[in-house]
């Protein structure tokens, strides 16, 4: 795998790669990824979660994505929400990392994750929280680096193939003290 980079979107730009990310969207729902959507799931309705949900995000500034290329190609993303209560602009939720299939483990998703940390702390954000399939390949990646698991909420979302339900894991980092009021 030639060099990583890893940059922010702005929604012209978000656009312009629709068909990359959803792509991975759909390959990484396809792998069993619990990230909102079941089987089957095709490349329209992954087109369409970009298009409609995500764009106006991006475009009205509640919403960060970044995408990791490697190879001339996206590799993957993630995403950082940012709309927030008023009491509540010292956090950001941590959405929808994924990486293609064929480009896990190979410190994609590790990256992006640093990456959206430092974009929280420059937005001065500065207590993340995020939520994964329990036993999820994503939860080590994100104990590792440093996130606490707050508990687990059972049968919380049918699973991505469609067969029973999954449990969440609901997870946080705070990125540096907070302020003092």
């Amino acid at each position: 795998m030639s060099a990583l980079t890893i940059a922010s979107l702005n929604a012209t730009e978000l656009a312009e790669h629709t068909e990359a990310l959803a792509e991975i969207l759909r390959a990484c729902v396809k792998d069993g990824a619990g990230v909102g959507f079941v089987q089957p799931f095709g490349i329209e309705a992954a087109r369409g979660f970009w298009c409609d949900s995500v764009t106006p995000a991006v475009a009205n500034g509640t919403r960060v994505v970044l995408v990791a290329r490697s190879d001339g190609a996206i590799a993957g993303t993630v995403q950082l929400g940012i709309d927030t209560m008023p009491n509540q602009l010292h956090r950001a939720d941590v959405m929808k990392l994924l990486v293609h299939p064929s480009r896990q483990r190979r410190g994609v998703g590790r990256a992006l994750m640093t990456e959206i940390e430092r974009v929280a702390l420059g937005l001065r954000r500065t207590l993340l929280t995020l939520d994964t399939v329990t036993g999820d390949k994503a939860e080590p990646l994100y104990r590792s680096l440093g996130y606490t698991l707050v508990g687990c909420i059972p049968n919380y979302a049918r699973s991505a193939h469609g067969r029973g339900f999954d449990s969440t894991s609901i997870m946080f980092k705070e990125l540096a003290a907070a302020e003092a009021a």
